[in-house]
């Protein structure tokens, strides 16, 4: 019996050591920004801030459309390449609310039908965003959602068809935003095309924008924003 003991705790603590040798995770990569962030927060804060919150449709508009964020210094991008919903809420409080925006332009949940962290229900996705929209309130920071884009395949993942939930989705992102008075931003109709993707003259692989697709973007996204700018709190 007390060899039997002396083994079992020899493997408790060898399995526990394994897990503490191991990498530590940051799921939601609450790294990736962190010091940038320090920068931001040392400066005085623009009265006009926008940040943006979103996935790699939202983190690669500072590469393939370089010149938006340049002409918008204004603007701030948050967005982080393969996120979904829940990762984007756990850090929106660093990301977001401590860079004490005036705006925020939320664009977030294809990744979610894409289900890069696990199967997700629509209406936690929706929960999510909305739950971002809550805390922006709570601190006084306008909220703009924009619509998930077309996208009728995913390259990463070819037995989902996200066509049918993507157009679920935004009819609740729609309804969430008329409900509470936020700013919407419907980037889906202007772009897509007649099978439910993404017109071919504004994207590359059928889910990411090109330059033709962030300008078209940008047109649509500062409207919203200098309208929600001039909006009362």
């Amino acid at each position: 019996m007390k060899y039997a003991m002396a083994l079992l705790l020899l493997v408790f603590q060898s399995s526990a050591w394994a897990q503490l040798e191991k990498p530590v995770q940051d799921w939601p990569n609450l790294q990736k920004y962190t010091q940038a962030n320090a920068v931001l927060m040392q400066q005085s804060v623009p009265k006009n801030r926008v940040v943006f919150m979103g996935n790699s449709i939202v983190e690669f508009w500072s590469v393939r459309d370089s010149s938006y964020f340049v002409q918008h210094p204004n603007y701030v991008n948050r967005g982080i390449s393969g996120q979904t919903t829940p990762q984007m809420l756990l850090r929106f409080r660093q990301d977001v609310i401590d860079l004490k925006p005036a705006a925020v332009v939320i664009l977030a949940g294809i990744n979610d039908i894409a289900e890069n962290t696990g199967p997700i229900p629509l209406t936690t996705t929706m929960g999510n965003i909305a739950s971002m929209a809550e805390l922006a309130k709570v601190h006084h920071i306008k909220v703009i959602l924009c619509t998930v884009l077309p996208a009728n395949h995913f390259p990463w993942r070819p037995s989902i068809y996200p066509a049918d939930k993507v157009i679920a989705l935004n009819a609740m992102i729609k309804a969430y935003a008329q409900q509470h008075q936020l700013t919407y931003v419907n980037f889906y109709d202007p772009m897509v095309d007649a099978e439910k993707g993404l017109q071919a003259k504004y994207t590359m692989d059928g889910v990411h924008p090109n330059t033709a697709g962030y300008t078209l973007m940008g047109e649509l996204v500062d409207k919203a924003i200098q309208t929600t700018l001039l909006k009362k709190p």
